[in-house]
């Protein structure tokens, strides 16, 4: 085959009404978006592709690839981009395929260019069967460019259906056997079921197996964290926002930028725009001053050699002009510069085309979690829709008859749950949906109830109390036999006890983290063992960052445990940062917690530490 013949055409006009108002080629799909697919398997086909598109050009056009719109107006369907391609494309031959068809046959149009060449057709469409049932194809078609009179004749006659003008022509119906090729998505139900995939989810068995000497009742942090993170499975939902609503949101695929920044050679700085040969060698030059560059209004003319303009910061840079020298640099004497020799270099002070982010490189990657300066940028690339992970829904309970919410009088003996306050904050600082479910009193039906509900709302279920070695077995019986837990305990303190794994009800599954319920270890055991699982399901890239502190005191501590420490983070007077402990460490002193500023990590392997001795601190300033 010769491919050279051939133009491809990958058709977006149409508006998304079933995909949200968003373009269905801009949805995000396997870590990209569903055009990036199309164009990935249609670009070894042919000689050349191009994109039909009647809104976010500029996007499409970041493929490097030309975007043609509809001739025709008000959105006439997949002919008008069909006849807008037969109008441009220079081959003999034009292939088109819709923009929402990622998994497109890599022998496309070598079996429609045999298939038309041998019945003598003037366009071949592609046909697949299922059941005995024939279907055809119309948008996956190759066809003659010469047709395009008769297909403009029949669109300015009011035809609109991809098949009413084959009487006119010649068609042929090529045979494909995979049916599930020509599969496109219409919904985002559709989009999300394809995306997440149908692979089995892993045992917990089979990941604790990989581990030697797994002990689930003197587990190390390390151990479980690494249970925990090749056990979860993102979640593959994800959406388009508007620019503002994507603050705090994980991106779903990168952001291709659609222009170059800057977007033509500009100056670094207010000064004088000069050709980098007109700088002296040996004695100071004059060079008569022509006029003024503004930032947003470019000096319309060449200088000449001998001439130079005045520029603003972010002006333009005029034609045949290199360098720039600061104004504070030079002296003035009338409409005349003067520059002494070894000023400058010729290039300095100027900014390149693209210096900053070159059009079709990615400015923001998939997994970040958009931060202010995430908008700023977007918004200079005129990106006005964001595709992001879905939010994390995640439901929360407390569990204890001693327990009483706010408002309610304390009986002997009672306390009032704190837990679920710190729990409820540290989801929201992650950007996740919540579920509060309050307090689940001991009672098996009830518990029973409750992680069924959660189960069946809820992506996440996140516990507090219950898992403890004291707490009633039915609480193990329970989440066992909902699904696959696991019980450790683990060698930290505080926080020992911890529950994990999936649960299932009425055809819905969750992962589920029984925390324990001291205050102080709820805390502890969320932000090292369930916060990094959360993100990882929200398809976030945000781990636990660690610095390095001196101990301003001794800190005891005997080796074959990790402990977390509340911690004081301040600079010592030789300017270091340097941690005090806040006092005693108990697992259930909430205020020391209330007062620290961050948590000294004292690992597994280490043991009592010396004063002026580097540890490894976790701050709590952008994490509580």
């Amino acid at each position: 085959m010769n491919k050279e013949s051939i133009s491809g055409l990958i058709l977006a006009g149409g508006r998304g009404t079933r995909m949200g108002h968003v373009d269905k080629g801009l949805q995000p799909f396997g870590g990209t978006t569903m055009v990036a697919h199309v164009l990935a398997r249609l670009e070894p086909q042919v000689a050349t592709v191009a994109i039909n598109a009647n809104r976010n050009e500029n996007t499409y056009a970041a493929y490097g690839v030309p975007v043609w719109p509809d001739d025709t107006p008000d959105y006439a369907g997949p002919l008008a981009g069909l006849q807008a391609g037969l109008r441009r494309c220079a081959t003999t031959y034009l292939l088109t395929a819709p923009c929402d068809s990622p998994f497109l046959p890599a022998d496309l149009a070598e079996r429609l260019l045999d298939g038309l060449r041998a019945a003598g057709a003037d366009l071949a469409v592609a046909v697949t069967e299922e059941n005995g049932r024939r279907q055809v194809h119309p948008v996956f078609c190759l066809l003659k460019t010469s047709l395009e009179p008769v297909l403009s004749a029949y669109l300015d006659g009011g035809g609109r259906r991809m098949d009413g003008w084959y009487p006119q022509i010649k068609v042929t119906e090529v045979l494909f056997d995979d049916a599930d090729a020509f599969r496109n998505i219409n919904t985002l139900d559709e989009l999300h079921e394809l995306d997440t995939g149908s692979t089995k989810p892993p045992r917990l068995a089979d990941v604790v197996s990989c581990l030697s000497a797994y002990d689930p009742d003197a587990l190390p942090v390390r151990d479980a964290q690494r249970i925990i993170r090749e056990f979860v499975t993102p979640v593959r939902a994800t959406e388009m926002v508007a620019l503002r609503a994507a603050l705090g949101r994980v991106l779903a695929a990168d952001i291709v930028s659609p222009i170059d920044v800057p977007s033509h050679d500009n100056s670094a700085m207010d000064g004088f725009a000069l050709r980098g040969s007109d700088l002296p060698a040996d004695a100071p030059a004059r060079l008569a001053v022509i006029g003024t560059a503004y930032a947003g209004r470019a000096f319309d003319g060449s200088p000449r050699p001998g001439e130079c303009v005045r520029i603003m910061t972010g002006a333009v840079m005029p034609a045949g002009c290199d360098s720039v020298v600061p104004q504070e640099f030079v002296s003035v004497e009338g409409d005349t510069m003067v520059i002494a020799p070894g000023t400058i270099r010729a290039g300095d002070n100027r900014r390149l085309a693209g210096e900053d982010l070159k059009s079709g490189s990615a400015a923001l990657r998939a997994g970040k979690v958009v931060r202010p300066a995430d908008l700023g940028l977007l918004a200079s690339l005129g990106v006005a829709e964001v595709p992001v992970q879905r939010r994390l829904r995640v439901a929360f309970f407390s569990t204890g008859d001693e327990l009483r919410s706010i408002g309610q009088s304390l009986d002997e003996g009672c306390v009032y749950d704190s837990n679920r306050y710190t729990i409820y904050g540290m989801l929201q600082r992650l950007g996740c949906d919540l579920i509060d479910m309050g307090v689940v009193r001991d009672d098996p039906q009830a518990l029973e109830q409750a992680l069924r509900d959660a189960c069946e709302n809820a992506d996440a279920i996140i516990t507090s109390g219950g898992v403890s070695v004291g707490a009633a077995d039915y609480t193990k019986q329970i989440m066992a036999r909902l699904g696959d837990v696991t019980f450790w305990k683990i060698g930290m303190r505080p926080g020992r006890p911890l529950a994990f794994g999936r649960i299932h009800s009425n055809g819905r599954s969750a992962f589920l983290f029984g925390l324990p319920g001291n205050p102080v270890a709820v805390m502890v055991s969320f932000y090292f063992f369930a916060r990094d699982a959360l993100l990882r399901m929200m398809g976030a890239d945000a781990p636990l960052e660690l610095v390095r502190a001196r101990a301003a005191a001794t800190i005891r501590k005997k080796p074959g445990r990790t402990e977390y420490q509340r911690g004081i983070l301040a600079r010592a007077a030789d300017g270091q940062p340097t941690v005090t402990i806040t006092g005693a460490q108990g697992s259930g002193i909430l205020r020391s917690m209330s007062e620290a500023n961050c948590m000294v990590v004292l690992h597994d392997e280490q043991g009592t530490v010396q004063a002026g001795e580097l540890v490894d601190v976790l701050l709590f300033e952008g994490l509580i």
